[in-house]
């Protein structure tokens, strides 16, 4: 594909940033002059109060436009031939530079605020660790931003040796997925974080005495165990009204497409705009994911396994390499055969299953995390008080059967398997991961066995790359098998540690 050569000249950012950060700030004065304006009137009268804060109001929505403007003034940039050039700063200037041929990623992000001037913030980045390896643009205009990305990202699309393309629309959204975010872990923790945004607030306007009396009278006639079930029952309702929302503003408009550069781009968000650029030269698999929740109603995520994702960046940003929502499975293959341009999914191969020592390893690892505990409070109990016992006895009552099934889960999850280009990991109850990642991207292999795996026979073989977490491991698999699946994924990595014992072909440590 022919590019438009770059220009040469240096440009500037919008300047109607100033507009965009006056109305931000004066956005946040607006939130804090009731309880400011409340708070001086204890030593003035209601009109003088009013007053002094609309100054203050006027003075610190002036000195943030004043510096946003010095910093557009400041501030300019350029696309040159080999580099991209940032220059920026008043007293403290800096010259910033990145090489074009290591820019891996240009995603544009817009607010409301930015959305409603046309603006977006771009942020070019080569993928690697540390905010130096990041340019930010803010803001720029739409269509400046959609001509960097093309721009910047523009690569001569090869077809692939197979021939399977899978261009244009890989995944559109379909308002029926969102019947699986109330069942996400978000849910729970949005409903705690509901009750004790209440419980802050209300301490802060010093009514916090009100509302927990508002409460108890409500329940003052309930016993206690029912009070704690409609509180409880309730955080939850909020919480789910709380996923719902979350997720409706992270994937609305959602759309997963291959430009025909060989860039896959995911493009979502409701009040926030996203687009997230993802260069194909840089997938090295994709990563199934399936919660617990979800997975008992079939359903599961897709992410991709790319090099260069910076962990500092992926911390704050957790779905950024997300490209399928949650979905049901059968989707979720369906879109991970098309990203990888294999004519089936490696998602979905038969997977090695595991021995049977390695449930015992899942059961007792279980039933001491539940137990450990409820031996806590037993003791605790025995020398204290005997209420304690009987908490003991209950958490017992709950624990060890879900701990058995829970371990069941896992032990039935695991697996491991090769799939043309491509090996494939399993594990995991409460997030359960399939991994599907290229060979060609494995740098090492780690083999490691303890005493007690030594014993029954098994071992973990985890394959280390440049993509993703960094590794990833088959656990628990027969030594023989485990040896044999790492030696075959990438023949002559493993070879030179290895000797050949026993039955021909397979190898040992």
């Amino acid at each position: 594909m022919s590019t438009v050569a770059p220009p040469a000249d240096w440009r500037r950012l919008d300047p109607r940033t100033v507009v965009v950060t006056a109305l931000v700030v004066a956005g946040v004065v607006a939130g804090a002059a009731v309880p400011v304006t409340l708070g001086l009137t204890r030593w003035f009268s209601l009109p003088v109060a009013v007053l002094q804060v609309l100054a203050g109001a006027v003075l610190v929505i002036g000195v943030a436009a004043g510096a946003d403007r010095v910093r557009w003034h400041r501030t300019r940039y350029r696309i040159g031939r080999e580099q991209v050039d940032l220059h920026t700063g008043l007293l403290l200037v800096k010259r910033r530079s990145l090489a074009r041929d290591r820019i891996r990623t240009v995603d544009l992000t817009a607010n409301p605020m930015l959305r409603l001037l046309g603006l977006v913030t771009v942020r070019i980045g080569t993928g690697e660790q540390g905010s130096e390896s990041t340019l930010e643009l803010d803001p720029v205009t739409r269509a400046e931003g959609e001509r960097l990305r093309r721009l910047l990202l523009d690569r001569a699309a090869t077809a692939p040796a197979d021939g399977v393309r899978h261009e244009g629309e890989l995944a559109v959204l379909d308002p029926r997925w969102i019947r699986y975010a109330p069942v996400s872990f978000v849910a729970p923790m949005l409903g705690g974080a509901a009750a004790g945004a209440v419980m802050q607030v209300s301490e802060w306007v010093g009514a916090q005495g009100q509302v927990i009396e508002w409460v108890g009278d409500r329940f003052r006639d309930t016993p206690l165990l029912w009070t704690i079930i409609a509180l409880v029952l309730a955080a939850l309702v909020a919480g789910v009204v709380g996923a719902l929302g979350l997720w409706i503003e992270m994937w609305w408009n959602y759309r997963l497409e291959r430009e025909p550069g060989g860039t896959l781009r995911v493009r979502r968000g409701l009040f926030t705009s996203r687009s997230i650029s993802v260069e194909e030269a840089r997938l090295r698999g994709v990563d199934l994911v399936e919660p617990l929740g979800v997975r008992l109603l079939g359903a599961a995520r897709l992410d991709a396994i790319t090099t260069g994702l910076a962990k500092d960046h992926e911390a704050r940003n957790a779905d950024h390499n997300t490209l399928l929502p949650v979905a049901p499975r059968n989707r979720a293959d369906t879109v991970a055969a098309d990203v990888l341009r294999e004519a089936d999914t490696p998602t979905g191969a038969p997977l090695t299953p595991h021995p049977r020592a390695a449930r015992g390893r899942r059961l007792r690892w279980s039933l001491a995390a539940a137990l450990g505990p409820v031996l806590v409070l037993a003791l605790l109990g025995a020398l204290l008080t005997p209420v304690l016992l009987w908490i003991a006895l209950g958490c017992a009552v709950v624990a060890v059967p879900v701990a058995v099934v829970l371990a069941l889960d896992a032990y039935r999850g695991l697996g491991h398997a090769l799939s043309g280009r491509y090996l494939i990991t399993r594990s995991g109850t409460v997030r359960r991961s399939t991994a599907a990642l290229e060979r060609a991207g494995v740098i090492g292999w780690t083999v490691k066995q303890s005493v007690f795996q030594r014993r029954a026979g098994l071992l973990s073989v985890t394959a280390t790359t440049a993509a993703g977490g960094g590794a990833y491991t088959a656990y628990d698999t027969d030594a023989s098998e485990g040896l044999t699946f790492a030696a075959e994924a990438v023949p002559g990595l493993l070879e030179p540690f290895l000797e050949r014992a026993g039955e021909p072909g397979r190898p040992r440590p």
